[in-house]
């Protein structure tokens, strides 16, 4: 190693002449050169060759003097490596003969546990010929037992197919069922809401018969005769309407012939006349003995004729309302109850 140093220092101390020779030894070789020439004029070209040769060789040897710096350099890496793997293996050595002290102590307890093991082997072997006796019975029942179980399994795939079959209706039911109770929640509340409206119905209803009790009624339907014909007279007449299907309120007299307003308020009157015979037929309507209308018409060929006529009127208690057979005219009824007067209080004021 010594040796070597030595040659690497030769060749740095060649490379720095080579490197002057290269840069600022190119002009102590010119200075040289010059101051040859002045001295010697008989200098021959063969020592400036040699001189080059010299250069050339100081270059050479300042690369191989790098490339042994660098393998130097590589060898003491490698000794470095080593070093440190000898030190691992070291530590490896150590730990396998304490690895092998543990192990001999195991192999110790192992051959213990052997001999043991070996005993218990033998009273597993007796137990397993016990066990190997077990077993053939309990083949036979397992035997016995498969052929039941496959029986169960048919069965089980039967009531599986019924348990779909099941399942399916279940699902519709349970949808059903789903739709029925929405359908109650919603007839539930239509059912409060027509209720409470029918609470407010009969307590309208229970005010309208409590106010209608209050109410006068009155309503009367009357037939003129069954004698026949009435008139012609020579003057105006009050008919007296006597055969009374309806008087409720009795405001109508069948022996005056008049209606009298029990209250005031608006009263629908209505009368109906009837002829057969050639001539006129007339009536007139009165109020407190006031003509209020006259309807007649002209029967020319004596043929059935009827006519009806209605008033809407707004009396007062007292009024008096009575029907008169203009002179002239006359009027015919029988059993048949052709000629009718009636009338009814439509609502009081």
């Amino acid at each position: 190693m010594r040796v070597v140093l030595g040659l690497l220092l030769l060749l740095l101390g060649l490379c720095g002449s080579g490197a002057q020779g290269e840069g600022g030894g190119l002009d102590e070789v010119g200075a040289v050169e010059e101051s040859s020439e002045q001295t010697t004029k008989q200098t021959t070209p063969d020592i400036w060759a040699e001189v080059r040769a010299l250069r050339d060789m100081v270059v050479e040897l300042k690369v191989e003097l790098r490339n042994m710096e660098a393998r130097v350099k590589d060898s003491e890496s490698q000794l470095n490596e080593l070093k440190t793997e000898l030190m691992v293996t070291k530590v490896q050595m150590e730990l396998l003969q304490r690895e092998n002290s543990v192990q001999a102590t195991q192999l110790i307890s192992l051959g213990t546990r052997l001999t043991a093991t070996e005993s218990k082997t033998s009273d597993l072997e007796k137990q397993n010929a016990a066990l190997q006796t077990r077993l053939s019975t309990s083949e036979s029942e397992l035997l016995v037992t498969k052929s039941r179980i496959d029986q169960l399994e048919r069965e089980s795939e039967v009531q599986a197919t019924q348990l779909i079959s099941l399942e399916t209706r279940l699902t519709a039911t349970e949808s059903k069922t789903s739709d029925l109770e929405k359908q109650n929640a919603d007839l539930q509340t239509r059912l409060s809401t027509s209720e409470s409206e029918l609470l407010v119905t009969k307590s309208r209803i229970d005010q309208l018969e409590r106010e209608n009790a209050e109410k006068p009624r009155v309503a009367f339907y009357t037939a003129l005769t069954n004698s026949g014909q009435v008139g012609p007279y020579n003057t105006d007449i009050t008919l007296k309407y006597s055969k009374v299907f309806t008087n409720i309120g009795n405001a109508y007299n069948p022996a005056t012939g008049f209606f009298t307003a029990p209250v005031k308020g608006v009263y629908n009157l209505q009368f109906t006349a009837f002829g057969h015979h050639a001539g006129s037929m007339g009536i007139q309507v009165y109020k407190n003995n006031q003509k209020v209308m006259h309807n007649g018409v002209w029967q020319p060929d004596g043929g059935f004729e009827y006519f009806t006529n209605s008033l809407v009127l707004e009396l007062i208690a007292g009024d008096k309302i009575h029907l008169g057979l203009p002179s002239g005219h006359f009027l015919y009824d029988d059993g048949n109850n052709h000629s009718t007067f009636s009338g009814a209080l439509l609502f009081p004021l």
